[in-house]
């Protein structure tokens, strides 16, 4: 049925054919008999969208968000594309997991039994689960594919649907537009058998051997055998309501660690998440309750994972009293650090290895390659992007995978655990900590170092809310074409001295940003990326020249149907601006570097930068940005 040529009414009964689910079929009945066109539109007139991050949304009845019939159809889609494109993808299987958010339990029962139906075996693991589990998992047995029913950290009332192909890493285009169409040409339900995975043939539980692989695979994460907390460090951890308590456990005690003092509160899963405001570790005061707990039992490191447990975040008392939240970036580079230590401590030729970050990450890990010897490249956002740039680099090139991370505070060190993996991060986290602290150095400390190695970087990320998506469409093309109707002022700077014709429109990027010389432009909107500007610009000298095609493009993957620009200043200064595919907002990250024996100028030069992104290229006052 094509939604788009039916009255919303016709939708509504088609839906109600659909469901058997008591709840969300009496949702759509009562709102059809109150006659609630506009709430009904909401839920049933825009199916909701599969993509590289699967489905995610608010959970309730309609095409448009996740539910019984929903997760159905995208299963059904997602077995019958696997079977079209992946050799033996039946007898190979499919692994499917859950967490502990409502509803979470009864999809993935859904999800086993449509993968039955189509004659897959099925692994299925019972009970809760951590999310990097199920890619783990997919590797392990060379399944087919893999289905996390998450939402991760997102709030109470959103549930997700993460897919995993083949090679254990999410799946990238073209596979989602691929799974996409399968799901919109299989919408008539075949199978609603909440209970077929008990008794089915196909069905294989072995959720423990799989666990215990996982935790024999982690034992590759171990720096020293010999490594004891003679100091007697101690750490609290929270699992922030949700699965990561008993994985956690078992990974410090799989590493010879000593166990840690619980968040007792937020230890056990919780779908109501009752402590927190968003369950996620990230968020401005998501960590009083730990450093609480923390102060009472004399800690001083605090661990923590999100709710599904593939993310990690740390913090660390200062001498002062004081707790210092290490950012994304700053833990990233810490682990990069423990990653070089890992294969030091097995002979692993630094020079072989490979990391990746995400291109909104720090810049700080590009530096540490160009030091250290080892392969560095940065990706687009999400591990789907840096998980399989590692696969490619391993394939083409024989690099070992040995970490990569985004400043989401993601991090992958296991290279069987294709994903962030948030225990792995802990354990890794952990070890570098005590490490440290039998030297009597704090981990702060050690990082400061770090920077008088590699250089200072800091950061400030954070996004700008525009609900009008016209407005963000201006904001972005005055960016890169120039105001509509250019000011006596814009015609004064020198970034009129730059006129190239790509695909039949003059660029007019800012070559100057707070005073700032502009040294490289790349828009994976439209295609372009320069690295030498200032050479690009005296090759031009004001005459306009056609970019022919091939010319100047980014080696990432182009996406018209989303706004992303990077720019970089002479002074240090790197900015990215992309909407987000999900939220009314622009996010910004922006990084300045320098010399660490003059921390105090590089972070004014960094204020300097933010101020100048909201004033000059964003112009954040007069398009009403919050």
């Amino acid at each position: 049925m094509d939604a788009s040529q039916v009255s919303i009414y016709e939708l509504a009964d088609n839906w109600l054919r659909l469901d058997k689910n008591p709840v969300t079929r009496l949702q759509i009945e009562t709102l059809k008999n109150n006659q609630d066109v506009d709430a009904l539109e909401k839920l049933l007139r825009i199916p909701i969208e599969f993509g590289t991050a699967g489905l995610r949304a608010r959970m309730e009845a309609g095409f448009a968000r996740m539910n019984c019939v929903t997760v159905i159809q995208a299963s059904q889609g997602l077995a019958l594309y696997v079977k079209d494109n992946v050799k033996t993808a039946e007898t190979r299987g499919v692994v499917i997991g859950h967490d502990h958010r409502y509803n979470s339990e009864i999809f993935a029962q859904l999800t086993a039994a449509v993968f039955l139906h189509c004659g897959y075996t099925v692994y299925y693991l019972g009970g809760l689960s951590m999310t990097p589990l199920v890619p783990f998992s997919v590797k392990y047995k060379g399944a087919a594919c893999g289905v996390m029913i998450t939402a991760s950290h997102n709030p109470k009332d959103d549930n997700g649907y993460k897919v995993y192909y083949e090679n254990g890493a999410q799946i990238i285009p073209p596979v989602d537009s691929g799974i996409a169409d399968y799901i919109k040409k299989n919408q008539e339900i075949i199978v609603w058998g909440q209970e077929d995975y008990k008794t089915h043939d196909n069905v294989k539980s072995i959720k423990n051997e799989l666990i215990d692989a996982y935790f024999e695979s982690s034992k590759k994460l171990l720096l020293d055998s010999e490594l004891k907390n003679t100091n007697n460090l101690k750490y609290v951890y929270t699992a922030m309501h949700g699965v990561g308590t008993p994985f956690c456990n078992r990974a410090l005690e799989t590493l010879g660690l000593d166990p840690f003092i619980p968040v007792v509160e937020q230890i056990d899963p919780d779908p109501d998440f009752p402590t927190v405001a968003f369950p996620n570790p990230e968020e401005k005061g998501a960590l009083n309750l730990a450093q609480k707990t923390a102060d009472a039992g004399g800690a001083t490191i605090v661990l923590a994972s999100d709710p599904d447990a593939d993310r990690f975040a740390a913090a660390e008392k200062q001498p002062d009293g004081s707790w210092f939240v290490f950012s994304g970036d700053q833990l990233g580079i810490l682990l990069a650090y423990f990653a070089l230590l890992l294969a030091k401590s097995k002979n692993t030729p630094v020079n072989k290895l490979a990391m990746v970050n995400s291109t909104v990450s720090s810049q700080m890990l590009k530096s540490m390659a160009e030091k250290e010897g080892f392969k560095y490249r940065d990706t687009l956002t999400g591990f789907k992007w840096m998980a399989n740039e590692l696969i490619k680099l391993n394939q083409e090139a024989g690099y070992i995978p040995a970490f990569g991370y985004e400043e989401a505070i993601g991090f992958l060190l296991n290279p069987d655990v294709l994903d962030k993996d948030g225990i792995s991060a802990l354990a890794c986290f952990v070890q570098l900590a005590v490490y440290l602290n039998n030297k009597a150095l704090t981990v702060k400390g050690f990082l400061e170092s770090l920077y008088y190695k590699y250089g200072y970087f800091v950061t400030e990320n954070y996004y700008y809310i525009c609900n009008d998506t016209d407005k963000i469409r201006k904001i972005f093309d005055n960016i890169r074409y120039g105001p509509e109707k250019p000011n006596a002022d814009f015609n004064a700077v020198p970034r009129t001295n730059f006129f190239c014709t790509h695909n039949g429109k003059t660029l007019k990027y800012p070559l100057e940003i707070g005073g700032a010389p502009v040294s490289y432009i790349r828009d994976l909107t439209i295609g372009f990326e320069v690295e030498q500007l200032d050479t690009l610009i005296k090759s031009v000298e004001n005459s306009q020249i056609n970019i022919s095609p091939g010319q100047y493009q980014p080696s990432l993957m182009v996406s018209p149907s989303s706004q992303m620009i990077t720019l970089e200043t002479a002074n240090g200064g790197r900015v990215t601006l992309r909407t987000s595919g999900t939220e009314p907002k622009i996010k910004y990250y922006i990084e300045m570097s320098g010399d660490s024996t003059d921390k105090a100028a590089v972070i004014t030069s960094l204020k300097n930068l933010v101020a100048a992104i909201s004033d000059e290229v964003m112009e954040a006052t007069k398009n009403g940005l919050l």
